[in-house]
Protein backbone atom coordinates (compact mmCIF):
# COMPACT_ATOMS: atom_id res chain seq x y z
CA UNK A 1 0.00 0.00 0.00
CA UNK A 2 1.65 3.42 -0.94
CA UNK A 3 1.83 5.85 1.47
CA UNK A 4 1.15 9.69 1.58
CA UNK A 5 3.64 12.70 2.31
CA UNK A 6 1.30 15.91 1.90
CA UNK A 7 1.87 18.76 3.98
CA UNK A 8 -0.33 21.90 3.78
CA UNK A 9 0.51 25.01 6.47
CA UNK A 10 -0.68 28.90 6.66
CA UNK A 11 1.30 30.79 7.89
CA UNK A 12 4.12 33.55 8.07
CA UNK A 13 7.45 34.30 6.92
CA UNK A 14 10.00 34.66 9.29
CA UNK A 15 12.62 36.18 7.80
CA UNK A 16 13.30 37.31 4.28
CA UNK A 17 13.96 34.23 1.59
CA UNK A 18 17.51 33.09 0.81
CA UNK A 19 18.03 32.37 -2.74
CA UNK A 20 21.04 29.70 -3.56
CA UNK A 21 22.01 27.60 -6.76
CA UNK A 22 22.92 24.32 -7.45
CA UNK A 23 26.29 23.48 -9.54
CA UNK A 24 24.05 22.96 -12.28
CA UNK A 25 22.00 26.59 -11.63
CA UNK A 26 18.90 25.26 -10.26
CA UNK A 27 17.32 27.59 -8.07
CA UNK A 28 17.09 27.14 -4.78
CA UNK A 29 15.21 29.49 -2.02
CA UNK A 30 14.43 28.18 1.58
CA UNK A 31 12.96 30.17 4.52
CA UNK A 32 11.26 30.00 8.03
CA UNK A 33 7.67 29.88 8.50
CA UNK A 34 5.79 30.45 11.29
CA UNK A 35 2.74 28.74 12.37
CA UNK A 36 0.36 29.89 14.75
CA UNK A 37 -2.61 28.57 17.18
CA UNK A 38 -4.80 30.37 20.18
CA UNK A 39 -6.84 28.77 22.94
CA UNK A 40 -8.16 30.02 26.46
CA UNK A 41 -6.48 28.24 29.59
CA UNK A 42 -8.94 26.46 31.51
CA UNK A 43 -7.46 27.81 34.92
CA UNK A 44 -6.68 31.42 34.21
CA UNK A 45 -8.78 32.18 31.22
CA UNK A 46 -5.62 33.50 29.37
CA UNK A 47 -5.10 33.76 26.10
CA UNK A 48 -2.39 31.67 24.86
CA UNK A 49 -0.37 31.92 21.64
CA UNK A 50 1.63 28.59 20.41
CA UNK A 51 3.56 29.40 17.48
CA UNK A 52 5.73 26.42 15.29
CA UNK A 53 8.47 26.60 13.36
CA UNK A 54 9.20 25.16 9.90
CA UNK A 55 12.08 24.82 7.44
CA UNK A 56 10.91 25.42 3.68
CA UNK A 57 12.76 24.65 0.84
CA UNK A 58 11.33 26.08 -2.44
CA UNK A 59 12.62 24.76 -5.95
CA UNK A 60 13.08 25.54 -9.92
CA UNK A 61 9.89 28.16 -10.35
CA UNK A 62 8.61 28.00 -7.66
CA UNK A 63 12.17 29.55 -6.09
CA UNK A 64 11.66 32.49 -8.43
CA UNK A 65 8.00 33.06 -7.41
CA UNK A 66 9.18 32.72 -4.02
CA UNK A 67 12.31 35.10 -3.92
CA UNK A 68 10.81 37.61 -6.02
CA UNK A 69 7.34 38.37 -4.53
CA UNK A 70 7.83 37.68 -0.42
CA UNK A 71 9.72 39.32 2.21
CA UNK A 72 9.35 38.57 6.25
CA UNK A 73 6.14 38.61 7.45
CA UNK A 74 4.23 37.98 4.28
CA UNK A 75 1.55 35.29 4.67
CA UNK A 76 1.57 32.68 2.49
CA UNK A 77 -0.61 29.13 2.17
CA UNK A 78 1.43 26.39 0.93
CA UNK A 79 1.33 22.72 -0.36
CA UNK A 80 4.59 20.22 0.00
CA UNK A 81 5.83 17.26 1.66
CA UNK A 82 7.45 16.15 4.38
CA UNK A 83 12.07 15.30 3.93
CA UNK A 84 14.68 14.69 6.62
CA UNK A 85 18.13 14.94 5.71
CA UNK A 86 21.45 14.55 7.27
CA UNK A 87 25.49 15.51 7.06
CA UNK A 88 28.01 15.56 8.97
CA UNK A 89 29.17 19.23 10.08
CA UNK A 90 32.44 20.00 10.53
CA UNK A 91 33.91 18.26 13.80
CA UNK A 92 32.41 14.63 11.87
CA UNK A 93 28.75 14.74 13.63
CA UNK A 94 25.89 13.87 12.25
CA UNK A 95 23.27 16.45 12.03
CA UNK A 96 19.82 16.40 10.41
CA UNK A 97 17.33 18.73 9.46
CA UNK A 98 13.65 18.10 8.60
CA UNK A 99 11.97 20.34 5.91
CA UNK A 100 8.93 21.03 4.01
CA UNK A 101 9.18 20.83 0.24
CA UNK A 102 7.31 22.96 -0.86
CA UNK A 103 5.18 22.36 -4.68
CA UNK A 104 2.47 25.01 -4.49
CA UNK A 105 2.42 28.50 -2.69
CA UNK A 106 -0.36 30.70 -2.52
CA UNK A 107 0.24 34.37 -2.03
CA UNK A 108 -2.07 35.77 0.57
CA UNK A 109 -0.58 39.43 1.37
CA UNK A 110 -0.82 40.11 5.42
CA UNK A 111 2.11 41.53 7.31
CA UNK A 112 5.21 43.28 5.85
Amino acid sequence: MAGVNKVILVGNLGKDPEMRYTPNGVPVCSFPMATSESYKDRNSGERITQTEWHNIVAWNKTADLVESFLEKGKEVALEGKLTTRSWEDDNGNKKYITEVVCHEILFLGGKG
